[in-house]
């Protein structure tokens, strides 16, 4: 059977990786375009948030290019996530394709439904061979995870804009290209080399942003209108608060022994928001908060329009950047969102960010100079 996914960033990469390790056919899809956009528009719900619409053009696309098999999660709580691969399916059957529909279903407590859906997926090898599988996979993302946090730093400081990109679209390629597990070591180690080597100016002292929000736009370029490169473009230093391998390690294979990742950033946001909402809206609070206390200068949030759980946390961000002093930004994505309104006011919120840090330092040095 010819399997398909969401393509989600560099999810694809690994995804591809692991299938292909167990012998699986992979379409890989194609990066979501204008075309991905307007068909999932076209036969998806009007109400439905982005990331749906998105999927599911994706899905026609793949399906349209040979895919036998669609590899879709499922969700629990109150984000409606849960529903959309029931309600992808029934479009796509209506609409004339014949494939498979695998939902693998958080374990919660109907592991025998989990594990039947992991052997389809998986072809039923052997159980060593499908973890060997998933860390083939998951160290191919460990690697662009780590590549993205570097080419922020680097992005923010060179002296000739563009070399962190390249860098980072040449990585892709090559890590998506390897292998073995060695190949992929080597890799990463050489990719780290040549970001190191571009030029950047040491003595300059970004701003820094820490982008939160649903992980579907934060991870997805062609969604966010590739939001961390134009920060970057303005000099800014931008940080993600999802990576997928984090976020694979975390919600599909958690280490019981492990606090995971954003535990600091549930804890932090309890004062305003004291229980979990879906999604990654709790998330969304806390990293606020967060920038509050670590030196970040401003925080910018995603929010697919319609979405639960990131319009709770929108109500409330206001109140965060009012009583701890840390600027933020909201962004309803939708597919009538414009890159140049956003760039307008993505632009404007750097402007505010620079006064608010040389305010910041004329006050320091003020009273630096009141106690001489």
């Amino acid at each position: 059977m010819k399997l398909s996914f969401p393509h989600m960033g560099n999810l694809w990469v690994g995804l591809k990786a692991a299938l292909e390790d167990l012998g699986q056919e992979v379409i890989v899809p194609p990066r979501p375009s204008k075309r991905t956009l307007d068909l999932g528009g076209l036969h998806g719900p009007e109400f439905a948030c982005l990331p749906l619409k998105v999927n599911l053009g994706g899905f026609i696309e793949a399906l349209e290019a040979g895919a036998e098999g669609i590899l879709q999660a499922g969700g629990c709580g109150p984000c409606r996530f849960g529903y959309y691969g029931e309600v992808q399916r029934e479009i796509l059957q209506r609409l004339g394709y014949r494939f498979e529909m695998i939902l693998l279903e958080p374990p919660g407590g109907n592991w025998r439904q989990f594990v039947a859906g992991l052997r389809r997926v998986t072809g039923n090898r052997p159980w060593l061979k499908v973890i060997g599988a998933i860390r083939f996979g998951l160290r191919k993302l460990s690697v662009l995870d780590d590549l993205e946090r570097r080419a922020a730093w680097v992005r923010a400081r060179e002296m000739r804009p563009g070399g962190a990109d390249r860098v980072l679209a040449s990585a892709i390629r090559r890590v998506d290209a390897a292998g073995t597990m060695r190949e992929v070591e080597a890799l990463g180690g050489q990719l780290r080399e040549e970001l190191s080597a571009l030029e950047v100016d040491p003595t300059r002292q970004p701003l820094k942003v820490r982008i939160v929000g649903e992980i579907f736009v934060v991870l997805e370029p062609f969604v966010n209108h590739d939001l961390e490169r134009q920060l970057g473009r303005l000099g800014v230093e931008a940080h993600r608060t999802l990576y997928i391998s984090e976020w694979f390690g975390e919600h599909v294979l958690p280490n019981p022994f492990r606090r995971k990742a954003s535990h600091a950033a549930d804890q932090a946001a309890k004062p305003y928001l004291g229980h979990l909402v879906g999604g990654d809206g709790w998330e969304s609070v806390g990293y606020a908060v967060i920038s509050s206390r670590d030196g970040t200068d401003g925080v910018v949030h995603l929010n697919p329009f319609t979405c639960m759980p990131e319009t709770v946390a929108q109500s409330i961000l206001p109140k965060v950047s009012r009583e701890l002093q840390i600027p933020v930004i909201s962004f309803i994505i939708d597919e009538h969102t414009g890159t140049a309104g956003l760039l307008t006011r993505l632009e404007a919120f750097v402007d505010l960010m620079a006064r608010r840090r040389h305010q910041r330092g004329v006050s320091a040095g003020a009273a630096a100079g009141g106690g001489d």
